[in-house]
């Protein structure tokens, strides 16, 4: 792997840590609501969820290279 991929990586994953951050910031009770709901979710629905997350996060990720 070159330098440069794993600084672009590092970049991306510093991104998400922001932007993952940024509702338990702004609306922490809303974020405890939120992850109660989700324990109350089975698992192959989260499963679907995070399929559909990571095809549509590809499918754009494509789209604008």
């Amino acid at each position: 792997m070159s330098s440069e991929f794993l600084h672009h990586l590092a970049i991306g994953f510093c991104m998400m840590l922001v932007l993952e951050g940024i509702i338990p910031f702004l609306y922490p009770q809303r974020w405890r609501n939120l992850v109660q709901q989700l324990s109350l979710v089975d698992n192959r629905t989260l499963r679907i969820m995070g399929l559909a997350s990571m095809v549509l996060g590809t499918v754009i990720l494509y789209l604008i290279n």
